[in-house]
């Protein structure tokens, strides 16, 4: 079975090594993958005798994810931990009429995503390598999240006519001050010091020191929290922020990402680069004026919205408003990003609005409501779950 070729399994006493298997692909999550790692996560969480999952890339790029109470490892084969959803066959599917199956995808992403979010053993992602979009999805919900020098993360959904998703409405809102909503409508690439130091990661780790990490968390044997962090921390280094690094520039961020609207944001951005030329405040500019103006907009709601919810009501919204994008009844921002980004790649989009003053209000509230008119269609239902923190629990919106 293809799922079976893309996640490879290996047992070893009471761990269970995971590698991610489609290099050639930068390890982008197909449908079978996800569905593999979510049979896998739920048996293993049930299975007592299992206390250590590795989910890897090999040889260069891992990530662990340790669990509550068993740690999950992840690593993936080349270069790349996770570069993203499998997009090419969710397009093949829009065009064919049949917009469904992508949703499909997302709901059984998003459910793998919500138990890693919820689960009961502990959970390490070691990041060492590309981390985007659904990559993120799978790790930053761990409890322990290591990145190294190899590490990139970002979130780069708007400039393909989609949203930030997989979780992210809850994890992005969550750091300091306003950077969430910076790199949320960015895109902008963060290294491993910048994930340290925003939070987005717990450790850093330099990758030649990763196999003897690997080798004593295989030895720990136990579900005990703390155990883990001791061993983490005593492998843990605090490297320098880079001089260019963003979050040198928290200070205009909050000044500008903190505005209600995507255009006061941008105003705000214009403001600060009149009273000093900055670099980074036009490549920042720039990078807003590529991107979707309808997903800017809905993208700056759905983070602003998840600084109040839980991780199961953002899932819940953002299984929504996924399935407004990629069914086109709103926009079809989304079918000419990925021809312009994977496609024909001309990397320039003919965005529709194609100015953020067209985009309404009314325009933006839709994406966040139930999809009408759609038999069968209903809201993502997550599986039980025991004992979960109230912050975890999904509720109904």
């Amino acid at each position: 079975m293809a799922s079976h070729s893309q996640v490879l399994v290996e047992e070893k006493s009471s761990v269970r090594i995971l590698t991610f298997n489609r290099p050639k692909q930068l390890n982008a999550l197909s449908f079978n993958m996800i569905s593999r790692l979510l049979q896998l996560y739920l048996a293993y969480e049930e299975d007592p005798s299992v206390k250590l999952v590795i989910l890897k890339v090999i040889p260069i790029l891992i990530i662990f994810s340790v669990c509550k109470n068993f740690i999950t490892m992840q690593q993936g084969q080349g270069r790349a931990f996770c570069a993203g959803g499998d997009i090419p066959p969710i397009v093949r599917d829009i065009l064919q009429g049949k917009w469904r199956r992508g949703a499909d995808y997302f709901n059984v992403g998003y459910m793998a995503n919500y138990v890693s979010a919820t689960y009961r053993k502990v959970q390490v992602s070691i990041l060492n390598g590309i981390v985007m979009g659904a990559g993120a999805g799978l790790s930053t919900h761990g409890r322990f999240r290591i990145a190294t020098e190899n590490t990139v993360f970002a979130m780069p959904e708007t400039a393909l006519g989609h949203f930030p998703d997989v979780g992210a409405s809850y994890f992005l809102s969550r750091l300091p001050g306003f950077f969430g909503e910076y790199v949320g409508l960015t895109g902008a690439r963060l290294d491993g010091p910048d994930m340290l130091a925003c939070g987005l990661a717990t450790h850093f780790v330099p990758s030649t020191r990763l196999t003897a990490l690997e080798a004593d968390l295989c030895k720990v044997g136990s579900s005990d929290q703390t155990i883990v962090s001791t061993i983490l921390d005593a492998y843990t280094e605090y490297p320098h922020l880079r001089q260019q690094s963003a979050y040198h520039r928290l200070d205009v961020i909050d000044r500008c990402f903190s505005k209600r609207k995507v255009e006061e944001i941008i105003s705000e951005l214009e403001r600060e680069v009149t009273q000093e030329p900055d670099d980074w405040i036009l490549a920042t500019i720039q990078a807003l004026e590529k991107a979707s103006p309808s997903c800017l907009k809905i993208t700056l709601r759905s983070i602003r919205e998840g600084r109040f919810q839980g991780v199961g009501q953002c899932f819940t919204r953002e299984y929504r408003m996924v399935c407004h994008v990629i069914k086109g009844d709103l926009s079809k921002d989304f079918m000419e990003g990925c021809r312009a980004i994977l496609i024909d790649k001309d990397r320039n989009p003919k965005w529709e609005p194609r100015r953020l003053e067209d985009v309404k209000d009314s325009m933006v509230d839709q994406y966040f409501e139930r999809v009408e008119g759609e038999e069968g269609w209903e809201d993502i239902k997550f599986p039980p779950r025991n004992n979960l923190p109230a912050s975890s629990i999904a509720a109904n919106l």
